[in-house]
């Protein structure tokens, strides 16, 4: 299947600030079910992160770009690096909860997860505890979650939702 991709930079330097602006721009597009909506880093003199939108047709890249430079981003066509951070997927509304390694690879776009610190995939019975963030990556051509084993023999997202900077107590 053809995709079609467009990036905008942005000023954004904090992931969740980005993941919000991702997401009202894809309510604001109308992004279809097929479409991907990601983060990447930017790095240089003033690091930040941008965003990509992958669509499944040029009418809708198209119309996203025209609302796009609409709203005063500058576009260009692709995507800046293939490490993008999904945060909108097909099926990314219904991983919510504890689901099973299973569900999620059979309800969303994911197409694998990996646990830290172990060789081999997770089965497709291991459960998953959600919390409402699940951000996959992109490596090559796949989708990639990364999850860490946690309490009670369950996995978690490696991202977690709110995490604390670092030396917060300090």
């Amino acid at each position: 299947m053809t995709s079609y991709a467009l990036w905008a930079g942005t000023s954004v330097s904090a992931l969740r600030a980005a993941d919000r602006l991702v997401l009202d721009l894809a309510a604001e597009l109308g992004l279809p079910e097929a479409a991907f909506g990601c983060t990447h880093f930017l790095r240089g003199d003033r690091p930040r992160v941008a965003l990509s939108f992958t669509l499944p047709s040029e009418p809708l890249l198209r119309t996203a770009e025209e609302r796009l430079r609409t709203l005063g981003y500058e576009v260009t066509p692709g995507v800046p690096d293939e490490a993008g951070r999904a945060v909108v997927y097909p099926g990314f509304g219904s991983i919510t909860g504890t689901v099973t390694v299973g569900e999620l690879l059979a309800g969303s776009a994911i197409d694998r997860v990996t646990v830290l610190g172990s060789p081999g995939q997770p089965s497709a019975d291991q459960t998953l505890v959600t919390h409402s963030h699940v951000r996959p990556q992109w490596h090559g051509d796949e989708l990639v979650l990364a999850a860490m084993p946690a309490v009670g023999g369950t996995l978690v997202p490696f991202e977690v939702p709110d995490p604390t900077p670092c030396c917060a107590d300090h």
